[in-house]
């Protein structure tokens, strides 16, 4: 674990300009790629025998489509809610490393030097290379952020800058949304023109992925 004087660290002059160069790469949010699911991102990150941990992992529905349809993963899970079976409940109780790490929909759930901190607790987590994969609610789109139980609102530019400013290497950003075809079409195709210009998104969350020097 880290000690207080490591914690202390940060630097909100150094997330600033993380968060600018960001903003040069990506300019917009219309500007990152869509996915249709987390599942797509988390699968081409994978490559042939790897172990991926799943933070957050809830009813593991991620593990249950890795385990469908990909061969020679290892999905092991870490989840503070004990009322469901999974192989860790404390990130202390870890003892091995991983390729890929998942941090799905809850780092918006602390505040932001909990987020920082648990961001450079998982890097501990990684193998040299290894992936993290966070997502969080897209705040361009109109209500998906506003749940009781969120404390930390992130747009995609800070939430890639908080991994820059925990070690990370941002290797991409992405948007994910999945619906029936008919909406999807029209959607993507057809009112995005829309969407750009009231400056709100279809898209529900934002994904990047990020990789341990």
């Amino acid at each position: 674990m880290q000690n207080q004087s490591e914690k202390n660290t940060f630097s909100w002059s150094e997330f600033y300009a993380h968060r600018k160069e960001i903003r040069k790469l990506y300019p917009s949010v219309y500007k990152l790629a869509l996915k249709k699911k987390l599942f797509d991102i988390v699968a081409a990150e994978l490559r042939g025998k790897e172990k991926i941990l799943d933070v957050g992992a809830s009813t593991r529905r991620l593990g249950e489509r890795i385990n469908k349809k990909l061969s020679g993963v290892t999905y092991k899970t870490m989840d503070i809610d004990r009322a469901k079976k999974h192989d860790y409940y404390s990130l202390d109780e870890i003892k091995e490393t991983f390729d890929v790490i998942v941090l799905s929909e809850v780092i918006e759930h602390i505040s932001f030097q909990e987020g920082i901190d648990l961001l450079k607790r998982l890097a501990t987590l990684l193998v040299s290379g290894g992936r993290l994969i966070v997502s969080t609610p897209n705040l361009h789109h109109p209500n998906r952020y506003w749940d009781s139980d969120h404390k930390t609102p992130y747009r995609y530019e800070e939430i890639a800058a908080a991994l820059v400013s925990a070690g990370f290497n941002v290797r991409n950003i992405y948007r994910t949304y999945n619906d029936r075809y008919i909406r999807r079409f029209v959607r993507v195709y057809f009112m995005a023109w829309l969407h750009r210009y009231l400056d709100v998104d279809f898209a529900k969350s934002v994904v990047v992925v990020a990789e341990k020097p």
